[in-house]
């Protein structure tokens, strides 16, 4: 059994290499360290202050007046014409030719496009005035951008859950062929997850930060404010999905820590039970074998 003191030793030499592990790292990765610290206390300030600004009641008034003012419903028609006339084009096509026919379906198809194509111009420039009216730092501008973090993030950890399952079934069907041990393959199968989860989160962070441009274009700020804007989300982005993936990682190694443990406990405690088993089976005269004769 182990002492108190033995794994309190333990921890606290665990913890000081954690620590001596991440200064060795911001010392040489001090851009990475900056832009995680910044991206901290821009979470940490949005978590207190909350989600933007509120908007007045004028901004509110015009916001709704320039919202109201598209047109839901001729988009709605213009999308319907074009995919009915997709549908024709693509009925009257064959595999390598395109005869008249096909062709009038063809010049309709396009047609129907183009009339799509600047109805949705139309409705993202009123958009776009309505969100200048309202503000990047708004209410409106976080929610939007909060909205596309999370829609990838949880894309993400779809994507590292959906591969960690295939993984679990072509992994468990490899460990049967080769005869392995149900510690190895769930220790493979640790290792796997964290990387799925890893590719998942991270390729869903720069999915993020590079539509986050398009985002911040479409509140006409000035230059200033939308650089300012992109590296303060990208930043905050950066830092939610490290610090996330960080905890993910401490948590395996603690429970990977705890069962080596555990199974040390227990050898330990199965070796002294066989110890004893043996003192107790072993035959009085045994002891006395070795004794001289005449004694």
């Amino acid at each position: 059994m182990n002492h108190p003191s033995t794994t309190l030793t333990t921890t606290a030499n665990l913890g000081t290499l954690a620590i001596s592990t991440l200064k060795s790292f911001s010392r040489r990765h001090k851009v990475l360290t900056a832009s995680y610290l910044y991206g901290l206390a821009a979470l940490i300030a949005l978590l207190l202050l909350g989600s933007g600004t509120k908007l007045s009641l004028d901004q509110r008034r015009h916001y709704d007046r320039i919202m109201s003012s598209i047109d839901l419903q001729a988009e709605y028609t213009a999308a319907s014409r074009y995919h009915s006339a997709y549908a024709n084009y693509y009925a009257s096509k064959g595999w390598f030719s395109c005869d008249a026919h096909c062709h009038h379906y063809k010049s309709l198809m396009k047609r129907r496009k183009m009339e799509w194509d600047e109805i949705k111009a139309e409705g993202n420039a009123r958009m776009s005035d309505a969100k200048s009216v309202a503000g990047l730092f708004s209410e409106v501008g976080v929610s939007e951008v909060q909205d596309s973090f999370w829609e990838y993030f949880n894309s993400g950890k779809r994507f590292a859950k959906r591969q960690s399952m295939w993984d679990a079934m072509f992994m468990g069907m490899r460990s049967m062929g080769r005869d392995e041990s149900m510690v190895e393959y769930m220790f493979k199968m640790l290792l796997q997850v964290l990387i799925n989860f890893s590719m998942g989160l991270i390729m869903a962070l720069v999915i993020f930060v590079f539509g986050l441009w398009g985002i911040i274009q479409s509140y006409q700020p000035n230059p200033l404010t939308g650089v300012i804007f992109f590296v303060t989300a990208a930043c905050a982005g950066f830092a939610f999905v490290s610090t996330y993936l960080m905890m993910l990682y401490g948590a395996a190694a603690g429970g990977v820590y705890g069962l080596v443990k555990m199974a040390e406990s227990n050898a330990r405690i199965e070796g002294g039970r066989g110890y004893d088993r043996q003192r107790i089976q072993r035959p009085a005269w045994e002891g006395n074998r070795n004794r001289p004769h005449y004694q």
